[in-house]
């Protein structure tokens, strides 16, 4: 209850509740019709730099009659709130992890699961072909929509001040995790404790030693300066969960299809712009991290992909299953 007063709140103060409880009104001024978008990571994140990129080449394709408002780094709540505004028509757009929205979409938790796709090579695969399209619209049932996969890079360890070489290493550990039942399963799996924190919190939930170490992109790694606290990097490479970039199916069904047309074209240009600046992104983390000193750490993964085969073998015979069948058979 707490939180959703705060959102309202924030929402009030920024001026964004109109009749209807839309978040996208037209600008009379010059008929354009702007659209609110949220995320959660700050400025510097390649997601919101592709994010202000898509703003402007919406606003080009469409000749200015389409615009787009961006609030960053949590400002409308984490991406769980997120998520909620966009089912019931109250924000129009939002990018959010696959991890959170296996709460409301249980096909989303195969990107959860660890060691799926031998490499990027063969993730882009999977995401581009017929089941990756799947993916995406699967959301309809529950009001979203699924605009695009981003690229989250895969998730690793970091620690302090222990270092992880291998699942040993983790035992009797408090690793925060995203708020996913499939992330605490996880780091059930590989002897870790599972600490479910957001993400706003961590850096004073590690300085002050409530938990031992969390799991991330090199990128977010680096971006958030978790690095000064936590001098371990593991390259273990548990998981790739892509960000989502959603939009409300109740304000997608007010547009024309025109406007619809101009959304998903300058998606389609953003989705590569993105793919690239994290690229480049990621090897900048890398270079900054090991001139910072800090320990990276390059584990043999088989010790981690062997003490989850069970775990991922307990989901044949469920829909997850079956997924995993079918990305398997792209090897």
């Amino acid at each position: 209850m707490a939180t959703h007063y705060k959102i309202f709140i924030a929402l009030l103060l920024a001026g964004t509740l109109v009749s209807g409880g839309f978040l996208f009104a037209p600008k009379s001024q010059n008929n354009t019709l702007t659209l609110r978008l949220g995320h959660a990571v700050d400025l510097e994140h390649a997601v919101h730099k592709s994010l202000v990129y898509f703003k402007q080449e919406l606003n080009n394709i469409s000749d200015g009659s389409l615009d787009l408002e961006i609030y960053a780094s949590g400002q409308l709540g984490s991406e769980r709130d997120l998520i909620e505004l966009l089912q019931i028509g109250s924000l129009a757009m939002a990018k959010v992890s696959a991890g959170p929205l296996e709460a409301f979409v249980p096909k989303m938790q195969i990107f959860s699961l660890p060691y799926v796709f031998n490499d990027a090579e063969h993730f882009w695969r999977v995401i581009e072909s017929d089941l990756g399209k799947e993916l995406l619209l699967s959301p309809l049932a529950v009001d979203l929509r699924g605009m695009a996969f981003f690229d989250g890079g895969s998730r690793s360890f970091y620690t302090c001040p222990k270092a992880v070489s291998n699942p040993d290493d983790l035992a009797g550990m408090k690793i925060r995790v995203m708020k996913s039942k499939s992330a605490v399963e996880l780091m059930g799996e590989l002897g870790a404790s599972a600490t479910p924190i957001s993400f706003g919190e961590l850096y004073t939930a590690l300085q002050q030693g409530v938990v031992d170490g969390a799991e991330n992109s090199p990128i977010t790694y680096y971006k958030a300066r978790h690095y000064e606290i936590c001098k371990n990097f593991t390259l273990d490479e548990h998981n790739t969960i892509p960000g989502i970039v959603m939009f409300s199916e109740k304000i997608w069904r007010q547009l024309n299809d025109q406007q619809k047309g101009w959304i998903q074209s300058a998606m389609d240009k953003t989705v590569m712009f993105q793919r690239d600046l994290w690229a480049s992104d990621t090897q900048v983390a890398l270079d900054a991290l090991e001139a910072a000193g800090i320990n990276i750490i390059y584990p043999d993964k088989t010790p981690f992909q062997d003490r989850v085969k069970n775990y991922k073998s307990s989901f044949q015979g469920t829909d997850v299953g079956d997924i995993l069948n079918r990305i398997d058979q792209q090897r």
